[in-house]
């Protein structure tokens, strides 16, 4: 049984609504006798909706994860590939040096996102913006974006989920206050997109540009022993 991210209920309804009210359409004109190119209208139209509702049902599946348990680890907070990593100042929120990662979601990924680490939600901050193809540099503040600060054993950690060329919602279901453990789900972003974590900059990376990640499954840095 494939679980679904409930944020795909609805566009699953109205496609399949769609293909099954096209097939009967479709089985109408069987017995009607209609003119061929309506008829085959039908026929292209209602391939169409059923690939279509397949490829939703597949774009909002929601896998269960393994999520490591050791003490000390971070896990990717997406799925897709690493498209950056760099340590940088982050002046718009943690204000102090940190270590970003970017992940970029392609169409075919899991879109569900999940915590890097254990955390209380100490700030939800929506920023409206561009649509920009989300590899590129500068998307990250100049497209529409929510970035999530959990404060944990290792400081503040900052998730930003960043909408796309293609991505036009991004869904962050928690909100002040709450505890989020390592892997756990907390949001998604709609068809294709990027994720950027800000972690201490004193953690070890364990990824490197290219690699492919699963979200609250692969580990993507590690505190450093001292």
């Amino acid at each position: 049984m494939i679980k679904i991210a409930p944020e795909g209920y609805l566009y699953i309804v109205i496609s399949l609504f769609v293909t099954f009210i096209i097939s009967l359409l479709l089985l109408w004109s069987l017995k009607t006798g209609i003119s061929e190119t309506i008829f085959y209208l039908l026929v292209g139209g209602s391939f169409f909706s059923f690939v279509l509702s397949v490829f939703i049902i597949f774009f909002f599946r929601d896998p269960e994860r393994n999520i490591p348990q050791e003490k000390g680890l971070f896990v990717s907070p997406a799925d897709g590939k690493v498209i950056q990593i760099r340590d940088i100042f982050e002046k718009e929120n943690l204000k102090s040096e940190v270590k970003e990662i970017s992940i970029f979601m392609s169409p075919l990924d899991v879109h569900v996102n999940r915590s890097p680490c254990d955390g209380r939600v100490v700030d939800v901050i929506y920023t409206p913006g561009k649509f920009q193809a989300a590899y590129k540099d500068d998307a990250s503040l100049k497209n529409e974006n929510i970035a999530l600060i959990l404060e944990g054993e290792y400081g503040e950690i900052l998730v930003r989920q960043v909408a796309g060329f293609l991505a036009r919602r991004v869904v962050c279901r928690v909100k002040i206050g709450d505890i989020l453990k390592r892997g756990e789900r907390y949001g998604m972003i709609k068809f294709g997109s990027r994720l950027d974590v800000y972690l201490p900059k004193d953690v070890g990376i364990m990824v490197k540009l290219g690699e492919k990640v699963k979200a609250g499954e692969t580990v993507i840095a590690r505190e450093e022993t001292k």
